[in-house]
């Protein structure tokens, strides 16, 4: 038998449960009990009820299977029904083999159907092929060739639904046709939205600024039980305290000069969807501890108010500060931290993305194409080394930029090296030297451990954290070693 062995073999032995016996003898549907892990919906249609019943012995222990002795019958359960595969015969007295082929293509396309057929001949294949079957046998029918036939057809129909699937999620703005990558660090991205989407976990996103971090939070809405609710954002560093906290959770009417109405925030706006919290790590330390309470009391107080006010909204928070550093030196509370850090998911830099930046380069050269009303054939071979060779310290924002301008400026119908601004034109990598061959250019052990961490802090964009874990220290040792450098001069590094 092809395939493993089912479920129930494993368990305890207990009474078989006999075949569903229909009103009508010449059909039947063979149970499958709950543990079977979505067995495959197999249509069986011959008009000798023995033949129905031996393919049935041989392919029920791993399909879900249902059979017919009537053409017409199994036409209307094809139109009414969902299969995965359909197995028939040729030579049948209502509907022959090859109609009946012909009318399921019609009406059912995507359900792949394999002809039985007493003909061995190349004329009876190639009728059946050009009826749109997707595979035939030949009788005597070979119990290991139609297991191997039903699994590659299921195999085939299983596929159809993955890619039509796919292309609805990329069709849809709710799939992740906004962020565009290839690479194995944005797989990982795509996996974990698609994991923690349909949850009420709290989210907090990091990564560098421009790397895409709104994006990814409406994405993780749009994936969710709440897309059809709100999404609601809000730069928590864009505002004084006073007037971020009215945001937030509202105000009465007269809390304060010009409060001339009641205004509801954008919690209980919220309500039924999602609010996202941009660049948390700069929300004030006398807002901290009111966020928190709203967010472990899901209620909020309006400015002026004497009653707390319920709302159901998903929290998405995003930062491009190391949070762990910013508690560490008591710039933000550490329950709040703890609060909202739930289920972290860092965005990577596109630096750390590989063949991302030209994916994303052609799709920002042709975006620019279209708005300039220019007609752009792609990006040089050279203006491509170019943009795989750079840091992109700006990220995805930057890379925008920089495309914009370049098909903005092109004189030619690619995108050229001198479309491109200067600093990237003229750009070659930062090395990090450990030898030199001048005596003059040797350094003390101190000193290059110091300039070694200061690479790595500006390779990681500042991050202490992540440049404490490559370094093998542990986040104290790091500060202890940056606090002495800076004391001897060491530079920015250890602030």
């Amino acid at each position: 038998m092809i395939g493993s062995a089912p479920v129930e073999d494993n368990l305890p032995s207990a009474p078989s449960p006999g075949p569903e016996i229909m009103p009508d003898s010449t059909e039947r549907t063979t149970p499958v009990t709950a543990s079977d892990p979505e067995p495959g919906r197999l249509l069986i249609v011959d008009d000798d009820q023995s033949a129905c019943e031996f393919l049935e012995s041989i392919l029920r222990r791993q399909y879900k299977v249902t059979w017919r002795t009537s053409a017409h019958d199994a036409l209307e359960m094809v139109a009414d029904q969902d299969f995965d595969v359909i197995l028939t015969d040729l030579n049948m007295t209502d509907i022959g083999g090859l109609d009946l082929c012909e009318r399921i293509v019609g009406i059912r396309p995507d359900i792949p159907v394999i002809v039985v057929t007493g003909y061995g001949s190349m004329e009876a294949a190639i009728g059946a092929i050009r009826a749109g079957a997707y595979d035939f046998v030949t009788k005597p029918v070979d119990a290991t060739v139609i297991e191997l036939t039903v699994d590659r057809a299921l195999r085939h129909r299983r596929l159809q639904e993955e890619v039509k699937r796919l292309r609805k999620a990329a069709a849809s703005p709710q799939g992740f046709d906004a962020i565009i990558g290839r690479s194995p660090a944005m797989r990982r991205v795509f996996d974990l939205i698609t994991r923690v989407s349909d949850t009420e976990a709290t989210v907090m996103i990091t990564g560098e600024s421009g790397t895409g971090k709104e994006l990814v939070a409406k994405a993780i809405h749009a994936q969710s039980n709440r897309r059809e609710g709100p999404f609601l954002a809000i730069n928590c560093a864009a505002m004084p305290p006073a007037l971020l906290e009215s945001e937030l959770f509202g105000h009465t009417r007269g809390a304060f000069t010009d409060a001339k109405a009641a205004r509801t925030g954008l919690f209980a706006e919220a309500t039924g969807g999602t609010i996202f919290l941009d660049e948390i790590g700069e929300l004030p330390l006398e807002m901290q501890p009111k966020l928190l309470r709203a967010l472990q009391e899901r209620k909020v107080r309006p400015v002026g108010g004497n009653h707390e006010v319920p709302f159901d909204a998903r929290i998405v928070a995003a930062t491009n500060r190391d949070l762990e550093t910013e508690v560490f030196e008591k710039r933000f509370r550490e329950d709040l931290y703890y609060r909202i850090n739930v289920v972290a998911l860092e965005v990577p830099p596109l630096r750390e993305r590989g063949s991302d930046i030209l994916l994303l380069a052609q799709h920002f050269a042709q975006r620019a194409a279209v708005r300039a009303n220019k007609d752009v054939k792609g990006i040089a071979t050279a203006t491509a080394e170019k943009l795989s060779a750079y840091d992109w310290p700006g990220n995805v924002r930057e890379l925008e930029n920089c495309l914009e301008r370049a098909v903005a400026l092109m004189r030619f119908d690619s995108v050229m090296v001198d479309d491109l601004p200067e600093k990237i034109r003229n750009y070659q990598a930062d090395r990090f030297v450990l030898s030199a061959d001048d005596p003059s250019e040797l350094v003390t052990a101190a000193e290059l451990e110091r300039r070694y961490m200061q690479r790595v802090l500006a390779l990681v964009g500042g991050n202490k954290s992540r440049a404490a874990k490559i370094l093998g220290f542990n986040r104290r040792t790091l500060y202890r070693k940056m606090g002495r450098t800076n004391a001897k001069g060491g530079g920015e590094e250890g602030r």
